[in-house]
C-alpha cells in the first residue's frame, strides 16, 4: 500500500516521500470480537515474524492486525535500506525525530483501524521501533493530531510498548500543557510499557526514561515492566504480562486455556 506522508507527514510544501508498506497479515479473534490490536514489529523485520506468536496468545477476542513497515534508508545502518517504520539513528533525547515518517506510519496504523466494528475497542502494540510507533500514536491520539497538525482520527482503548522508547519526548510536556483536552485523554489511556534489563540493542534506560516522560506528561494509566536478564526480545513472563493486562484494560472475557 502506498501512502503519501503529505497528507499525514511533515505538512511541507516542499516534496514529500511517499511509503510503500508491505503485506499486512491478520489474525482473526477465535471468540466474540471485542478488540482490534494492531502490532508493529521491529526494525527490519516484517509483519508475519509476529503473527505465530500473537495467534497462540489466550486472547481469544482480540483480532490482530500485523502490517509490515516500507522499506528506507535508515541513517543507523549508513543509508543501507530495511524495513522500518520511520528513519532513525542513534536512540538519544537530542537525535531529530523523524516527524515525516512517524507520521506516515501513526496514519498507516490508524487507517488500518478506521474500519473496525464501532463496537471494538481499538489498541496499538509493538516491539522495539514498532514500541515507539505505538507510542507516538498513543501521543497523537491524546493531542488530536499528527506532528504535522492535521487531526488524529482514532480513539485508542490500549498501547502496549516492549522493547521501546517514546519519540519526540523532548517537546511532549510542552505541548500536552497547552491542552486540558489532552490532558485528560492522557489521563484515561492505559499503556503498559515492559523492558528487560540486560536489553543491549534499546537499552533499559531508555525504556525507563520514557516510562517516566510519559508519567510526568500526565499519562497517569501507565504501567512500566522491567525483567532481569531479558534482552532484546520477549519472553513467556513478559507475554504472560500484557495478556493479564490487555484482558483487564480492555474488559475482555475469560481466556481460553
Amino acid at each position: 500500500m502506498s501512502y503519501n506522508s503529505a497528507n499525514a507527514g511533515s505538512g511541507s510544501r516542499t516534496a514529500s516521500r511517499a511509503f510503500e508498506f508491505g503485506r499486512t497479515h491478520v489474525i482473526r479473534p477465535k471468540g466474540r470480537h471485542q478488540a482490534t490490536i494492531v502490532w508493529l514489529h521491529g526494525l527490519g523485520d516484517k509483519g508475519s515474524s509476529w503473527s505465530q506468536l500473537l495467534e497462540s496468545l489466550p486472547l481469544p477476542n482480540i483480532k490482530w492486525i500485523c502490517p509490515t513497515a516500507p522499506s528506507r534508508p535508515v541513517a543507523l545502518f549508513g543509508g543501507f535500506p530495511c524495513t522500518a517504520w520511520f528513519d532513525m539513528g542513534e536512540i538519544s533525547e537530542d537525535a531529530p525525530d523523524d516527524i515525516e515518517g512517524l507520521d506516515a506510519s501513526a496514519a498507516h496504523v490508524a487507517n488500518l483501524l478506521s474500519t473496525e466494528p464501532a463496537n471494538v475497542k481499538l489498541g496499538v502494540g509493538g516491539f522495539s521501533m514498532g514500541a515507539a510507533t505505538a507510542l507516538y500514536s498513543a501521543t497523537c491520539r491524546v493531542l488530536g493530531q499528527y506532528g504535522n497538525g492535521n487531526p488524529y482520527p482514532i480513539n485508542l482503548s490500549a498501547i502496549v510498548g516492549l522493547s521501546g522508547w517514546l519519540p519526540c519526548s523532548r517537546t511532549l510536556r510542552n505541548r500536552m500543557e497547552r491542552s486540558h483536552e489532552a490532558a485528560r485523554h492522557a489521563a484515561s489511556l492505559p499503556i503498559l510499557l515492559c523492558h528487560g534489563l540486560g536489553d543491549n540493542e534499546v537499552a533499559y534506560a531508555h525504556g525507563e526514561k520514557s516510562a517516566q516522560t510519559l508519567s510526568s506528561a500526565g499519562f497517569r494509566n501507565l504501567v512500566f515492566r522491567k525483567y532481569n536478564g531479558l534482552g532484546h526480545y520477549t519472553i513467556p513472563e513478559e507475554t504472560d504480562d500484557v495478556c493479564t493486562w490487555l484482558t483487564a484494560s480492555l474488559g475482555l472475557e475469560g481466556s481460553r486455556s
